[in-house]
């Protein structure tokens, strides 16, 4: 077992000393994780309206090439995961945090301001890349160290409940990149939102970010003050340790991957790729039915998730787990295959909300599945890597494999892919994952007597 002090510090510092005091914690923690989703998000719900202000209209791989930098941002979010996560091990959280949000508040300035393809040529693209990238690495760093935080922040047998309104809020801001559109459709006309209502979505984004920078700084560390001394002196070498993870917690961090692979394509499959399908289904003339349908499924899905929370404190994270991998497994190809055909709204909401049912077996209880896996010294680098990695390979590319087999007509391999990827998860679910017993949040004294992840 290693001797770092961060490793063998006492558990106290994830045990807050009251629910109101938690309670706080978790609403200022997911104010910043609210602002930082729409920022993404406003990526994904404007893109077919902005498309033509980076890229030709004539040039008929345009869309394409949209999602394609949606997909290559995620090839940064490890190298942030990595950054942000040594970094949250070893200074806090709270920091690590901050300067997160941070970054993704100017680059969202950034995309705003951006001249378009006619004015300045192929830089707009490049420029769209450039702060897409950032965006891409600074959430990266913001999953692991928020997930971690939030976890932390939650106090033992609620853990599961507060800790879903991280992907309360990482929903909630599709809720609000998608309100934001609504709004613009009612008071503006098409041509005026590709023109430059999509740079105030960005813009507002940024704004809101500034409000949460404040925010953050008034949050409770959860990281232990002798952890971060240990670290400020250079005494605590195996927090946020590469070698540490890869040597001593590389069985964890195999297990954080594999539980995320089947969880990322489905949540991308179903949460992205499937308002796309209805935005299209309803695009001729009916787009703000779309919008509204679109709209009412992601409050639904942010609705679920304290659900789901609650649920995994009563009967296991395992239960809901491999609730999600079954359905995930018998659902998906009828979702992805009947979504599209669909005019009619009830229907389209009926489908797409079974969906999100079956993902919230997931999405409500995975940050706090991934935090009890990890001691506290690796905590926000193995919970921000593991997810990183298995998000880059399957979650981010979802959207872009989905429209190049649906220009080649090959939705079936698609499919099968993500049916099975989602397989694989689950086999893991049944098999390696107990719904009771001792874990790295709760019961660390144990864990540690136990062995685990010792030398």
């Amino acid at each position: 077992m290693s001797s770092d002090p961060a490793s063998s510090a006492a558990p106290s510092a994830t045990r807050p000393a009251s629910l109101r005091r938690s309670v706080s914690n978790t609403l200022k923690g997911s104010a910043g994780n609210l602002v930082e989703w729409f920022d993404v998000y406003v990526y994904s719900v404007f893109a077919a309206y902005f498309e033509s202000q980076f890229f030709s209209p004539e040039d008929k791989n345009a869309t394409l090439y949209v999602w394609g930098i949606f997909a290559m941002t995620f090839l940064m979010r490890p190298i942030g995961a990595w950054y942000f996560g040594r970094f949250a091990d070893r200074y806090g959280r709270r920091l690590a945090l901050t300067v997160s949000v941070s970054m993704m508040a100017g680059c969202s300035f950034v995309i705003a301001i951006t001249p378009t393809v006619a004015t300045i040529g192929i830089a707009a693209p490049i420029i769209l890349l450039l702060a897409r990238l950032v965006q891409g690495f600074a959430t990266g760093g913001e999953y692991g160290a928020s997930a971690t935080y939030m976890s932390e922040a939650a106090i033992p047998g609620r853990r599961g409940f507060l800790s879903s309104f991280h992907y309360v809020t990482l929903v909630g801001g599709h809720v609000l990149a998608q309100a934001t559109l609504l709004a613009m459709l009612l008071l503006l006309d098409t041509s005026q939102i590709s023109e430059w209502g999509w740079r105030l979505a960005f813009a507002l984004g940024g704004v809101a970010a500034i409000v949460v920078f404040w925010l953050r700084r008034t949050m409770d560390e959860s990281l232990e003050t002798e952890s971060i001394e240990a670290a400020k002196t250079g005494g605590a070498r195996a927090s946020g340790s590469l070698r540490e993870l890869f040597v001593n917690q590389w069985r964890p961090l195999l297990l954080c991957f594999l539980i995320t692979a089947g969880g990322t394509i489905a949540f991308y499959t179903y949460s992205v790729n499937g308002p796309k399908m209805i935005q299209s289904a309803f695009a001729g003339g009916d787009a703000i039915t779309g919008t509204w349908i679109n709209l009412a499924l992601l409050a639904f899905l942010m609705v679920l998730q304290p659900v789901g929370g609650w649920l995994s404190d009563s009967i296991g994270r395992k239960s809901l787990l491999v609730f999600f991998g079954i359905g995930g497994v018998l659902y998906t190809g009828y979702m992805v295959t009947a979504l599209p055909q669909q005019t009619d709204a009830l229907s389209a909401f009926l489908i797409l909300g079974v969906g999100f049912v079956i993902l919230t077996g997931y999405t409500s209880i995975n940050a706090v599945v991934k935090a009890e896996l990890f001691p506290i010294h690796v905590r926000a680098l193995g919970v921000g890597l593991g997810y990183a990695l298995a998000n880059s390979a399957f979650g981010g590319t979802a959207p872009v494999l989905y429209q190049a087999a649906l220009k080649s007509d090959q939705v079936t391999a698609f499919v099968i892919y993500a049916t099975s990827v989602i397989a694989v998860s689950l086999v893991v679910y049944v098999f390696f994952l107990k719904n009771k017993g001792a874990n790295w949040l709760d019961d660390a004294q144990a864990m540690r007597e136990r062995g685990q992840g010792g030398r």
